[in-house]
């Protein structure tokens, strides 16, 4: 076996080799430059990762059966909460970049133009990877106006596939328990009903839009994956639900950090170029608020919390179904 050296197996050559600043360009160096591409590089190979791991996940949930305590559902779990660890990295990383001041990006900004941030087909693919449609995008217009022809026909192709919360959809309709457990529906309806406020009692359609319309109109998760998800929610102690509860909470616990990223990306923004242009024609701040604010991918995973209610209010299952969930030993 041929020996492999550390340089040569990272390739260091050329990614050391790979920030090339345009002020030096324009024999007007400007040392945050430096910094600014090795930020951005470093970005689009976190990207690149995530991606790497949020395609392997859909391709598990492609399989034609995928048990509740799996091996298959671990790695998935895993996976994911791998995901969530590098976004936190990438929100860390923004504390870096805020060590250049705004003269100092002033140096070298007007020579970027028109390349902006919003060209990042890898973080595009991402979320629409996970679920993000063109529908629920603020700044349709814009979306992909900056792209090249062969990064729309990409993203297009892959916004034409199966994402992760259709995937998740599908994984959840195929819960053997709730086909059966029509009278549970039935009392934890009742004492959900009896948990709320008059005030609440005004506003039960949201439930009943939820958990009762078979007409997925404009949802991503139709009425019976939602109560599976609830289902799992309110009885995660059982054995085999808890590694759906993982899951459904790493989900949201992307989002979370997916909307700290934004956030502290569009304050970043602010901070530097206050209510300027961006460099590639975006209204900057404004734009990034209005994606901070609406695009959240599992926003129907996290409305779920509304419809809880006390563990001591909670049905008590059949004893069959305890058994198959892991609680109770079997007879």
């Amino acid at each position: 076996m041929k020996p492999v050296h550390y340089a040569d197996y990272l390739q260091l050559d050329k990614i050391l080799g790979a920030q090339q600043t345009e002020s030096e360009q324009h024999l007007q160096p400007a040392h945050d430059e430096m910094l600014f591409i090795i930020i951005h590089q470093a970005y689009e190979l976190w990207f690149k990762q995530i991606l790497y791991e949020v395609e392997s996940v859909n391709a598990i949930f492609q399989q034609p059966s995928l048990q509740d305590n799996s091996p298959e559902l671990q790695t998935i779990v895993h996976r994911l909460q791998r995901t969530v660890t590098i976004l936190k990295v990438l929100v860390q990383q923004i504390d870096i970049m805020e060590t250049m001041t705004p003269m100092d990006f002033l140096d070298f900004r007007d020579m970027l133009r028109p390349a902006s941030g919003f060209q990042s087909w890898q973080f595009k693919a991402l979320e629409a990877r996970l679920g993000l449609q063109f529908l629920q995008r603020h700044g349709q217009e814009y979306y992909i106006s900056q792209l090249r022809p062969e990064q729309v026909t990409l993203i297009k192709k892959i916004e034409s596939e199966q994402p992760l919360i259709s995937l998740l959809n599908g994984w959840l309709e195929r819960m053997p328990f709730l086909d059966e457990q029509g009278e549970w529906w039935a009392r934890y309806t009742a004492v959900y009903r009896e948990s709320l406020t008059d005030n609440e009692k005004n506003n039960l359609s949201a439930f009943d839009m939820v958990f009762g319309s078979e007409s997925m109109d404009g949802r991503q998760l139709s009425a019976k994956a939602s109560r599976a998800a609830l289902f799992i929610m309110l009885y995660r102690g059982y054995p085999i639900l808890q590694l759906p509860f993982q899951l459904l909470n790493v989900l949201l616990e992307i989002d979370e950090q997916l909307s700290t990223w934004r956030y502290r990306h569009m304050n970043m923004v602010h901070r530097m170029i206050g209510s300027r242009v961006g460099t590639g024609g975006s209204t900057g701040k404004e734009y990034l608020k209005g994606a901070v604010d609406k695009h959240y991918i599992f926003k129907e995973i996290a409305q779920l919390t509304s419809f809880l209610v006390e563990r001591r209010k909670l049905p008590v299952l059949d004893r069959q179904t305890e058994q198959r969930l892991g609680f109770t030993a079997s007879s």
